[in-house]
């Protein structure tokens, strides 16, 4: 298994926590309370650039990598206008193959706004939704959040039709904003005209366990193990039959997923979770 694909699976667990602590369910808050968080939002967005990212992002890194990327900006700082392009994209590679999504997010929306280009707008709206759901600070991600969406829209700008850039603008107004249900419809649309839809199904099952709906969950990741049986996809599957009570056929998924992440922190806690169920 990959080095990228092996960091996605082990954080399985985390990535769950995170996407069932959103405002999914309780969709109704204060419109005053509304109206200060989008202002917060929005000075964070402001601050948050390409350059605060990166440094942050550099302080995970091993000297060898971060030595590489201060190499690429350096290069950057003094390219003229014809090498700009070519560095930046070099860039934006460079923090996806590392696995560092909010910078190379921020480099690919360069491209895209340059190019005006739907393939580097979609991308930017991937790594900036790796990005959000990755960040543990409650000023960071909503800003990211952000960012994800106006991506994304940029994207629907250039190719209206595009389930890709539907679903992920879905899933940001669903983890996001005021108006969830804005996103929940569009996913629904996307199913619509794509039923098998991988990644609007993922999500949807995660938005039924968030809201209770745990019956409609366990449709929701069939279809996507039907289509791409993922450790993720039958650890949730797991989950969503654990809280419906049905713990034959919990444990058998969790032991599905374990079977096919092999990774050990992930196993660990599956056994944990078996080990409760058998009880």
């Amino acid at each position: 298994m990959k080095r990228k694909q092996i960091a996605v699976v082990g954080l399985v667990v985390v990535l769950m926590g995170l996407l069932l602590s959103l405002d999914i369910k309780g969709l109704v808050k204060e419109e005053g309370q509304h109206s200060g968080e989008e202002a917060e939002n929005a000075a964070k967005v402001s601050v948050l650039t390409i350059q605060t990212v990166s440094e942050t992002a550099k302080q995970k890194l091993n000297a060898n990598f971060a030595q590489q990327i201060t190499e690429l900006e350096n290069q950057l700082k003094a390219a003229d206008a014809s090498e700009k392009t070519e560095l930046q994209r070099q860039l934006a590679t460079k923090w996806v193959d590392i696995n560092q999504p909010a910078p190379g997010a921020f480099y690919y929306e360069i491209l895209a706004q340059t190019g005006n280009n739907y393939a580097d707008w979609l991308k930017a709206g991937d790594l900036f939704t790796d990005a959000y759901q990755a960040e543990k600070d409650s000023l960071t991600q909503p800003a990211l959040v952000q960012k994800a969406i106006e991506t994304y829209q940029k994207a629907l700008e250039l190719q209206p039709a595009s389930l890709d850039a539907k679903t992920g603008l879905g899933v940001a107004y669903v983890s996001g904003t005021p108006n969830p249900m804005q996103g929940i419809t569009l996913l629904l649309d996307v199913v619509k005209q794509d039923p098998k839809n991988v990644k609007a199904n993922l999500n949807l099952g995660l938005f039924s366990i968030k809201s209770g709906q745990f019956d409609k969950a366990v449709n929701r990741f069939k279809t996507v193990i039907e289509v791409k049986p993922t450790p993720d996809a039958w650890f949730y599957l797991a989950s969503a039959y654990e809280n419906l009570g049905q713990k034959d056929e919990a444990i058998t998924a969790y032991e599905k997923s374990k079977e096919l992440a092999a990774d050990p922190d992930l196993s660990r806690f599956v056994d944990h979770k078996i080990q409760e169920l058998k009880k």
